[in-house]
């Protein structure tokens, strides 16, 4: 039976949430497009990861915010690398 990982969601919601709060030099920042897609990306990576992970517990929560602060970067990294 499938179950939605919502606390991997959310997690990863907020791990993206946390880069652009760390990262925004201003409000301009904070209504940017891009920052709509970090945080939106970082909630897909944490839903990703809920396929990923060895059983529910403290260090999956863990990684799970840190996937979704670190997504985007991971992701363009990948489109630069396979780009050329």
């Amino acid at each position: 039976m499938f179950q939605f990982p919502a606390e991997f969601v959310v997690l990863g919601l907020l791990g993206g949430t946390a880069n652009v709060f760390l990262w925004a030099q201003g409000w301009q920042d904070l209504k940017a497009f891009k920052s709509a897609r970090q945080i939106i990306i970082g909630a897909i990576v944490g839903y990703v990861y809920s396929f990923l992970h060895s059983d529910y517990g403290f260090p999956n929560y863990v990684m799970s915010f840190v996937a979704g602060y670190m997504g985007t970067d991971f992701l363009q990294g990948l489109i630069e690398r396979f780009k050329k």
